[in-house]
């Protein structure tokens, strides 16, 4: 999930990764809740490589709904493979759910 509080309005990108080596950050459209990262990186030998991904960010109530519709119960959400809480500062999210 993006950090939303992050996009003051009428910006599109923000930065994740900024190192001597490392350049990344990710363009978001809240409308339709796809993104873009764009990773640039450099070699020993002073050479810039581009990489990207695209993605759909997809909020928590989603996945909740998705589950309800094929029958899943919600089992337990967690903010992370470690289970810490999942909480409204949560970036990131674990849901197991069962049939």
């Amino acid at each position: 999930m993006p950090d939303l509080r992050r996009l003051p309005p009428g910006q599109t990108a923000v930065p994740f990764a900024v190192s001597e080596r490392h350049t990344g950050f990710d363009t978001l459209d809240v409308v339709t809740q796809q993104g873009t990262s764009h990773h640039y990186s450099r070699s020993p030998d002073g050479r810039v490589r581009y990489n990207y991904s695209n993605f759909r960010f997809l909020w928590p109530s989603e996945c909740d709904l998705m589950g309800r519709l094929a029958g899943l119960i919600l089992r337990q959400r967690t903010a992370d493979w470690k289970g810490s809480p999942f909480t409204a500062e949560s970036t990131d999210h674990v849901s197991i759910w069962r049939k």
